[in-house]
């Protein structure tokens, strides 16, 4: 398996952090990929790339720090994305859920990262929260290489939207959550082969260990909820979206 989105370099994991990949590696996860969230955690990631043969890395700025984005930024991203390691421009997006007064700066921001990525046709990375709309028609402006709609939270109707303009969705460990109904309903509808694991770790750790800290060593438990949901056998599911992964990010 492939987690897709894990934020390995969070504080969570400094320690033992050669034991942490073993523990991994044993839970039958092949690849890790880093998402950026603020310039300041580039190099580490850079970093863990190099170091690391199952790592690799996205370069971008999260919408909650759209303040750090300037020109200088800029010029690093488009540095840092020379690496072979660094398969995509992300996570990128908007982010509603504390209000309404950052809208337009988050959409500036998104669209200059989106056009980094038109330009390298590298696969993009969407954090989408509470945004579903302005997000959806932002992408619309950009002749874009593969876009994955990480940590999804629509219902199915926007799932199958998404699905229609070719797009991928993450599903991590909300999916196990009991009252997390539509996405369960969005699950069933959405084909396997637009479909990718991650944990979203140290965050949403799937149940049974919801509230702890979450690992990708976890993620053979968000493999067998959607293999519950859409009633067919985990090895498919564990298949399928390594070959999904495999596809986007050129490994």
């Amino acid at each position: 398996m492939i987690d897709t989105h894990s934020h390995i370099n969070f504080e969570d994991y400094k320690l033992n952090f050669e034991e942490f990949l073993s523990e991994i590696k044993h839970n039958e996860v092949e690849k890790v990929i880093i998402p950026g969230v603020e310039p300041s955690s580039f190099n580490e990631i850079i970093s863990l790339c190099n170091k690391y043969e199952m790592i690799y890395g996205a370069i971008g700025v999260h919408p909650s720090e759209f303040q750090t984005y300037n020109q200088k930024v800029e010029a690093i991203i488009y540095r840092l994305i020379e690496n072979s390691k660094i398969v995509a421009i992300g996570e990128i997006g908007l982010d509603y859920h504390y209000g309404n007064d950052s809208k337009e700066e988050q959409k500036n921001i998104l669209r200059k990262q989106l056009k980094i990525a038109e330009e390298t046709k590298l696969p993009v990375v969407i954090h989408d929260r509470e945004s579903h709309e302005d997000v959806f028609e932002i992408l619309q402006e950009y002749k874009l290489s593969n876009v994955i709609f990480h940590c999804f939270s629509g219902n199915s109707e926007f799932a199958k939207r998404c699905i229609d303009k070719g797009y991928y969705i993450g599903l991590g460990g909300v999916v196990t959550f009991k009252n997390a109904k539509d996405l369960k309903e969005s699950t069933k509808i959405i084909p396997i082969d637009r479909i990718l694991l991650e944990t979203d770790a140290p965050y949403l750790a799937p149940v049974p260990f919801r509230g702890k800290t979450n690992s990708p060593a976890y993620l053979k438990y968000i493999a067998q909820e959607i293999a519950n949901i859409k009633e067919i056998n985990i090895e498919e599911v564990k298949k399928q979206t390594t070959i999904n992964a495999k596809r986007i990010f050129n490994f």
